[in-house]
């Protein structure tokens, strides 16, 4: 019963700003390696925002963060949960609280930093449908050990860690022992294939030690990997690690392993137009189903129809119209398993 269930998601709380853009645009304005993610200085930031708003006009501004869109799809499928990150004391953290309440999650654990300002992805969409995410972390960035208190731990029931907060060292250890000693599963998504490649020596005993289910894409996984493996020998090699293992494959769906066997999906049927919170919404329809005890062969399936659904539109959140629908698609997986 989802009653009885309730995540805490930590990671960065982060406004995004859609822009869809050009394919030379991200060669003119020297963005950098297409897709990923990396972190920009204030500065750097608002000089290629300015570059951007010079092309298309101002980005479409909506909630996003990595645990923060999971929690948002989950919440939408009944499960309850709660949000650790922090948000600048300001009209934009204001605006990101006001939305992740309206989706239905807990805001106790939301911190505010007084000092700075909420933090904002730009997240470059082109014609292709990928996305090229530069960050400037803002408040988000200032989120420390010190921040996390144990009742932030109260009635939680599985810990979601975004691999964006893997380079602050004290706060995620805080977190892991936190959810362990509270008798917490754990899921982790490697987040970036900048992140893996920094963080990938210590990362094998990080998930071996402390993680239950480890979501990453193709680029990740080939990151993790470092040696040309192929994703499936990259998720034999994860799935020694951690319980339950997935790796996402764009297009071709995605493969999942849990003792010794491997569930393969194919994508959800559509065009994409945004491929913008994918991978996030993928892992909110996997950890409803696999939070709630369900076979991996019905989890890859909500996964799949949620992904492809977020697809569809611009950003990370499906628009509150198109849950009735999806929700009637999930329950008819579940009869149908």
């Amino acid at each position: 019963m989802t009653d009885k269930l309730k995540v805490l998601g930590a990671g960065s709380a982060l406004l995004d700003q859609l822009a869809r853009v050009p394919e030379d645009f991200l060669r003119k304005a020297d963005v950098g390696e297409k897709g990923g993610m990396v972190l920009l200085d204030p500065e750097a930031f608002q000089s290629l925002m300015k570059k951007v708003r010079d092309l298309a006009g101002e980005p479409q501004r909506v909630p996003g963060g990595s645990a923060a869109n999971i929690l948002s799809g989950l919440s939408r499928m009944g499960l309850p949960n709660a949000l650790l990150a922090k948000t600048g004391r300001d009209e934009p953290g204001a605006f990101y609280r006001a939305c992740y309440e309206r989706d239905g999650g807990d805001p106790r654990s939301l911190k505010t930093d007084p000092a700075l300002p909420t933090g904002s992805c730009l997240s470059l969409v082109t014609p292709d449908g990928q996305r090229t995410m530069r960050t400037s972390l803002g408040a988000s960035g200032s989120l420390s050990a010190e921040d996390v208190a144990e009742s932030d731990f109260d009635g939680i029931t599985h810990l979601h860690l975004e691999g964006y907060l893997l380079p602050n060292a004290p706060l995620t250890d805080r977190l892991l022992s936190l959810a362990r000693a509270r008798g917490c599963g754990v899921s982790l998504d490697l987040s970036s294939f900048e992140i893996v490649r920094v963080f990938r020596t210590g990362l094998p005993d990080l998930i071996r030690d402390k993680v239950d289910l480890v979501f990453c894409n193709e680029d990740e996984a080939a990151a993790f990997a470092g040696d040309g493996r192929s994703p499936e020998e990259t998720l034999a090699y994860l799935a020694t690690l951690a319980r339950t293992a997935v790796i996402t494959l764009g297009k071709r769906g995605a493969i999942c392993r849990t003792g010794g066997k491997t569930t393969r999906v194919g994508a959800g049927a559509g065009t994409a137009i945004d491929t913008t919170g994918a991978g996030d919404s993928w892992q909110a329809g996997f950890l409803y189903g696999w939070l709630r005890g369900k076979p991996d062969s019905l989890s890859v399936r909500f996964a799949s129809a949620v992904a492809a659904e977020t697809v569809r539109v611009t950003g990370a959140r499906i628009p509150d119209e198109r849950w009735d629908a999806l929700l009637e698609r999930l329950a008819e997986l579940e009869r149908n398993e």
